[in-house]
């Protein structure tokens, strides 16, 4: 008999702080994204304790993105629940913005003007261009171009990125398993 394996629900609106806590000191990614929370919350408050307390964020999150390879902006607008298990090589635009309990793999870039909605995966050298606008609970397949809108639980991948569902994605595995190699080839 086979087991029921249920995945839990991850909200598209209300942000998973607790994906972004340190597990333990050396966690580069997650104090990269500390160092930018609490520039951002320092910011916020302004005064001369926030100033100074600013400035030591400015140096925390110089170190941590040397340490990650990583060109995430201070003043980005990055919601709650970002994960960035491997973040090297990772380019966020300061004007892009990103929703909660998003995941980003390594060597993505993500341009200017891009809206992403909340619970987005995205694939590893996933590239998005030209003010595109991602729904909810979409997926950005690795080395994925995306030049348009990808709508909410849709799934693009390929270069440029095509529009692909579970159905699309199922007939075509299957489709390759069943035809000949001499077939696909030609």
């Amino acid at each position: 008999m086979v087991k029921s394996v249920t995945v839990p629900n991850i909200s598209a609106t209300e942000p998973d702080w607790s994906r972004e806590q340190l597990r333990q000191w050396w966690d580069p990614s997650r104090q990269l994204l500390k160092s930018i929370r609490a520039y951002q919350k320092w910011y916020a408050k302004g005064g001369l304790i926030g100033g100074l307390l600013r400035r030591i964020n400015v140096l925390q999150h110089r170190f941590w993105s040397v340490v990650t390879g990583a060109d995430i902006p201070l003043n980005c607008q990055i919601e709650g629940g970002l994960l960035l298990p491997h973040p090297n090589g990772v380019v966020i635009h300061p004007k892009a913005s990103i929703g909660p309990n998003c995941l980003i793999m390594q060597q993505v870039t993500i341009s200017k003007d891009i809206k992403i909605g909340g619970h987005v995966d995205i694939g590893a050298g996933a590239r998005i261009f030209y003010e595109a606008k991602v729904g909810n609970h979409a997926k950005i397949g690795a080395n994925a171009v995306v030049l348009c809108d990808v709508p909410a639980g849709a799934t693009a991948v390929g270069v440029p990125a095509r529009i692909i569902t579970h159905s699309q994605s199922e007939t075509q595995q299957n489709s390759d398993w069943d035809t000949p190699i001499s077939q696909t080839t030609s």
